[in-house]
Formats: structure tokens, C-alpha cells, sequence
């Protein structure tokens, strides 16, 4: 596999030299007095404010369900402020969700806050504990192996990944549950440097090293005129195009649009090969970037993580040092939102109409935790909304849930009628320029950052 990765790095750079077939990839780009306006998209706005409060609902359930006692004062939660991401105290956002956290005076204290799980939340509890169990050897032990087939050293940091552990879809126990699942692809190890501890690649599944955009193209790549095309490169060195959504009024702009067909025209040089030999400032490796950024995200749940957590893998993916411009010079293809205090990139392809395209079932899961925490949620001045679910409507199952008055079904039709109605935002971007506080960059020009990550 790396003699296969070095001849083909070689034999582009050859080319490049020599002028011919990619004589062009390392000319620079012309487009540089083009000036783009931020926009910002309302509707992933919108799934970046609601996802923020699942994962965190879904974190402090983790915390509370670890607690032997059964419950946690809130004191004891008010460090996971900035881990949440939340923008409101941690004790405001428990009372907020009555459905899925219960107060209860502390045994020794009773002036002291305390929480423990709701019979919704222990049902939740349950139903994603089997949703990770049922992904972990596979789909989950894959996700992760091809993060670490992209990382240079084969290898990643536990505190990198435990960041990533929402994102990713691993159950809190993932350092000892993956290698214990799957020897064949996992070990633990230590850094000889600090002793810090790693999860390490114990072999490379060739079966695993193929993109989503590749997977994407798939029909295309079989095609015998592309087939002629790659000889003698490997399969990933043809010009794979990634699909667009270009925010309102960008797309129909001439220069943006030759810009694009040239960039399309590149050849692409999959995450999972060996880029180190491409010239760093050349359009080839930019492009090789934005298919590790866009494999990055694809290996997501969700499609979309915070910047500050792919910052921490820069290193191991090859990445430049002020990555963030290739989301700002690629709008089509990412998304940036500054919500709720922080930078979140998003893959625009991963959702339609607000929804997610390809809904794993961890994230149906989520929902649910979503649909519960807005039924009986508590507005400030409006008192407390007292629920009965019944457990078969909730989640298909028979027993139902005791002591709360009022009884509300939760069949999969009245769901997707409230996720219509509620969760579901719409597409359109909306320029910056209608309010008083511009934001403008450019394609060539750096920019360090566009918004403060707090966690």
C-alpha cells in the first residue's frame, strides 16, 4: 500500500514538472479579487441550536446514569459547563427538562440541588446503550479505524478522541469496549514521549481505505474511460468532483463557477494515501485537504463537529496550520456556524430541508431525547408541563411509565407530524448583509478565525 501511495505521489510530481497531463495543478489561483459575503444558513442555524441541547441532555444523562447513588447535586455537574457548550447555567438546564431530569433534596444535604434520572431518560438510557452495542464491531469499530488509517502516526490520543466520542457515536467506555470487540483493528498503547495513553491501529483493512466521495462516485470510477484515465495511478487519482450547495447567489456567479469546474478537474488524491510528497502549496494539496476535512465529517453521526476538535488532530491529518479558509473558500462544499459560542463545521450535503440525509439509528435515538425534552419542557413563569408517556408508544415496548398525570402518546405518525412542525429548518441562507454587522472574505486571504470556540 505505501509503495503503491509513493509511486503515485512521485509520478504526479513528475508530471507537474514535466508540464504534462497535471502540468496545470500547481499553478496558482487566479481568482483572488472575487470578495464573498458570510452567509449564514438559517436552517442548519437551527439544527446546531437544537443538537447542542440533545448533546448536552445526552452527556449530563451519562454523568448521572455513572453515579452509583443514582443521582448527582448539581454543584457536582457545573464543571461540565464548558464540555456542554451550553450558554445557560447547568442547574437552569436541568429544571428546564423535567421530562428527563427529576430535583430531589440531596439524602444529607436537602438545601443542596440535586438530580437523578426520569423514567423517560432511563428508557432513552437503555434503547441507546443497545444502539451502541449494535454498532460497536462494526459500523462504530470502522468510523474509528478509518480516522486512525488517516492519521499519520496510525494512531490518535485518547484525549483527542473523547472529545469526538459524541460525534463519532461511541458508547463512554470506547477505549476498553473497541479493542475488546475488535483485536484485529485496535490496541492500547502508551506515547513513548509522555506516556499518554493511544488507541493505536493493530492492522490497515484495505477494505476500509475508500472515501465517502469515492464511494460516492463509485459507478463513475468503473466506468472503462475512467479506468484508462487512472492508469498508471491509483484509484484515487482521478478527478473526482464533490457536490455543491452553494449559498444563495454564489452559484450563479461566472467567475465562482470556472473556479469550481477547475477545481473539480484536479485529481484527487484520497485521505487514506500518503500526501506528505505533494508540494503544501500547490492546488493538489489543497485539494487532497478538503477531501481529509470532508472525510472528517463524513465518519460523523451527525455531519458536523467543532472546529476546535478537528484543530486537535491538525497535526496527524497533514492539515495547514490556519485550516478555516478552506471552509470559507469552499462554501459549497462546508458550512460555518457561530452559534450557540462557538465555530461548528458542517458537511452542506449531510442535510436536506433540516433533516439529516442519512439517519443512523443513534440518531433517530437522539430524537427521541429531543421530542421528550420539548414536550415537557419548562418555560420560566409558565410552571412545570407534567407528562405520562407510555413506553410501548414511546419506543415500541410494554411497560409503561408511573407517576405523572397527564398522558401523552408518542406514535412514530404524531412525531414526524411535531419534527415538521418544530425541527425541521428550512434551507435558506440568509445574507449578513441585511443586518448591521458584515462579515466578508476572501478566497486567497487567511482567516484565523470567525468566531471564539468555547469548548
Amino acid at each position: 500500500m505505501l509503495r503503491s501511495t509513493n509511486t503515485l505521489v512521485s509520478h504526479l510530481l513528475h508530471q507537474q514538472r514535466q508540464g504534462q497531463q497535471w502540468g496545470w495543478c500547481l499553478s496558482r489561483r487566479w481568482l483572488v479579487k472575487v470578495r464573498l459575503k458570510w452567509v449564514k444558513n438559517r436552517g442548519l442555524d437551527h439544527i446546531i441550536d437544537r443538537d447542542t441541547d440533545i448533546k448536552a441532555a445526552c452527556l449530563l444523562k451519562d454523568a448521572i446514569a455513572a453515579a452509583p447513588s443514582g443521582f448527582v447535586p448539581a454543584r457536582s455537574l457545573t464543571p461540565l459547563q464548558k464540555t456542554l457548550g451550553l450558554t445557560v447555567p447547568v442547574l437552569r438546564f436541568l429544571r428546564r427538562y423535567p421530562t428527563l431530569f427529576c430535583e430531589l433534596p440531596h439524602p444529607r444535604f436537602p438545601s443542596l440541588p440535586t438530580f437523578s434520572l426520569a423514567p423517560a431518560a432511563l428508557l432513552l438510557h437503555r434503547r441507546e446503550r443497545a444502539a451502541f452495542e449494535a454498532a460497536l464491531s462494526d459500523d462504530a469499530a470502522h468510523r474509528v479505524a478509518r480516522l486512525l488509517m488517516m492519521a499519520r502516526s496510525r494512531a490518535l490520543s485518547l484525549a483527542t478522541l473523547f472529545p469526538l466520542r459524541y460525534d463519532l457515536g461511541l458508547p463512554t467506555d470506547f477505549p476498553s469496549a473497541l479493542p475488546a470487540a475488535r483485536p484485529d483493528l485496535f490496541r492500547l498503547s502508551r506515547r513513548p514521549t509522555d506516556g499518554a495513553p493511544l488507541l493505536s491501529l493493530t492492522s490497515w483493512p484495505d477494505h476500509l481505505a475508500v472515501s465517502a466521495l469515492q464511494l460516492r462516485h463509485q459507478n463513475t470510477l468503473a466506468q472503462p474511460s475512467y479506468q484508462d484515465l487512472k492508469k498508471p495511478f491509483s484509484s484515487s487519482a482521478a478527478p473526482l468532483a464533490f457536490p455543491m450547495s452553494f449559498p444563495r447567489g454564489y452559484g450563479s456567479m461566472k467567475k465562482v463557477k470556472a473556479w469550481m469546474e477547475d477545481f473539480h478537474r484536479l485529481p484527487y488524491v484520497s485521505p487514506y494515501e500518503d500526501a506528505s510528497g505533494l508540494d503544501p502549496e500547490s492546488e493538489l494539496m489543497e485539494k487532497h485537504v478538503v477531501g481529509v476535512l470532508h472525510e472528517l465529517l463524513s465518519l460523523t453521526i451527525h455531519k458536523k463537529t467543532k472546529r476546535n476538535y478537528m484543530r486537535s488532530l491538525r497535526e496527524e491529518l497533514g492539515l495547514p496550520h490556519k485550516f478555516t479558509r478552506v471552509f470559507t473558500r469552499y462554501p459549497g462544499i462546508f458550512y460555518l456556524s457561530l452559534k450557540c459560542k462557538t465555530t461548528t463545521v458542517v458537511l452542506r450535503e449531510g442535510y436536506q430541508r433540516g433533516k439529516l440525509v442519512d439517519q443512523h439509528p443513534l440518531a433517530l435515538v437522539r430524537e427521541k431525547f429531543y421530542y421528550v425534552m420539548r414536550t415537557g419542557v419548562l418555560y420560566r413563569g409558565k410552571g412545570t408541563t407534567k407528562l405520562v408517556l407510555e413506553e410501548d408508544d414511546l419506543l415500541g415496548e410494554g411497560n409503561s411509565l408511573k407517576g405523572q398525570t397527564e398522558q401523552v402518546t408518542i406514535d412514530n405518525e404524531e412525531q414526524d407530524a411535531y419534527d415538521d412542525e418544530n425541527l425541521t429548518g428550512t434551507d435558506e441562507d440568509v445574507d449578513v448583509s441585511d443586518n448591521n454587522d458584515e462579515e466578508f472574505y476572501e478566497l486567497d486571504d487567511s482567516d484565523d478565525e470567525l468566531g471564539s470556540d468555547e469548548g
